[in-house]
């Protein structure tokens, strides 16, 4: 089998002069105007029962560029406006497949201020990046080296809330390719004492990177609170808080990072528990250590990384009852409350509640790869019963 080059997102630091940075702001403003009257028009179309696609928010905007108020529009590149349409129809497609909420309007404080160029809004040779409307090539820490012979397909510029700069190329990497097979599968139990607990018994200490910062995230909240509204320098303010949430964001990424590559490479099977993080952070005694410990993040990091290199990521019914069943001779218990660590089960066996979880994750994760059963059970069919729940049923005496 032929394996396709992986598209890959390679993102760099930069460093705008005062232009680049007037102009990009400029740009960013067009985008999130341009996007909210798109979306506005197609909401008020929609009460009339009418379908307006990507071509008639295009139109609408040509005709918008010839209008005096938004003559301002045809100042900036119009790569990175005809892009937010798209990205306008992409919102309209994952909601009209149930597959997301109805599009939101872009906030000027709040959302994420981005613009994405294509080819034709952007000119990148020997390793210099020059985009539309700038004459200068824009100043990037190339931390890290592109695939060789790389060239961009898209470029999308961001800045986030603690005022850096980041630009982000996406190109073809040929490096990506599957690894040697291995007869290695893993079962993975996530927790907050212990971030991951593997079927193996090893456990994966929590850095609890958020309570690390805690006391010095508070108290740039606290003086942000005490600036007048509006001000200069309540948005100074904002700023410094914001780049203590960047600095604990960054550690959290960069250690999911090592965890997901390391257990990709080393396995072939990876059995995981699909949790619903949205409805568990609702519980507001965990909500803040549920977030810190980012269990969708490493999910989704998992997910992309094994399908680069040929591995299998199983996801088990957040139904099944790991905790309670035991590894060695398949009793069911009818209680395990949270505060029940270490378990003893009549066949004699001494249980870890954590070990035991993914152990039984991993022997059902086995079953499923075995009868070829669905992988997202919970995802793609609420109501059928999923093969674990069949599997469980059979090993219950």
């Amino acid at each position: 089998m032929a394996h396709s080059h992986v598209k890959r997102a390679f993102k760099y630091r930069f460093y705008p002069s005062d232009a680049q940075a007037a102009e990009l702001s400029r740009t960013f403003g067009c985008v999130r105007k341009v996007y909210n009257m798109a979306l506005a028009a197609r909401t008020e179309a929609w009460t009339r029962q009418e379908r307006v696609n990507y071509n008639a928010t295009s139109a609408m905007l040509t005709a918008w560029k010839k209008t005096e108020e938004l003559a301002f529009l045809n100042e900036v590149s119009s790569v990175p406006i005809q892009q937010c349409l798209r990205h306008l129809q992409t919102a309209f497609t994952h909601f009209f497949g149930k597959r997301a909420k109805y599009p939101r309007f872009k906030s000027r404080k709040k959302s994420r201020k981005s613009a994405e160029y294509t080819t034709s809004g952007f000119r990148f040779l020997d390793g210099r990046l020059t985009l539309a409307k700038m004459r200068e090539p824009l100043d990037i820490r190339w931390s890290r080296t592109l695939p060789k012979g790389a060239s961009p397909s898209t470029v999308t510029v961001s800045q986030d809330a603690a005022g850096r700069w980041f630009v982000s190329l996406l190109c073809d990497d040929p490096s990506v390719e599957p690894l040697p097979a291995t007869d290695k599968a893993v079962g993975i139990d996530v927790g907050l004492d212990h971030l991951l607990t593997l079927s193996t018994g090893e456990k994966i200490a929590n850095p609890r990177h958020e309570r690390k910062d805690r006391a010095r995230l508070a108290l740039a909240q606290r003086r942000m609170a005490k600036k007048a509204k509006g001000s200069n320098n309540q948005a100074k303010a904002r700023r410094k808080a914001a780049k203590v949430y960047a600095r604990i964001a960054d550690r959290r990424r960069d250690h999911l990072h090592q965890l997901t590559t390391r257990l990709v490479r080393e396995n072939q099977t990876l059995v995981i528990e699909d949790l619903t993080v949205r409805n568990m952070v609702k519980n507001r005694s965990l909500a803040r250590a549920i977030s810190d410990a980012a269990w969708s993040q490493f999910r989704s990091l998992l997910e992309y990384k094994a399908a680069w290199y040929g591995r299998n990521v199983i996801a088990v019914d957040r139904w099944f009852p790991s905790s309670k069943l035991c590894s060695t001779c398949g009793t069911l218990q009818e209680k395990m409350p949270l505060n029940v660590r270490t378990w003893t089960c009549d066949c004699g066996t001494t249980h870890d509640r954590d070990v035991n979880a993914a152990k039984n994750l991993l022997a059902v994760g086995r079953a499923v790869e075995a009868c070829g059963a669905g992988v997202r059970p919970q995802r793609s069919s609420p109501g059928r019963q999923s093969a674990m729940k069949q599997e469980v049923s059979r090993r219950e005496p």
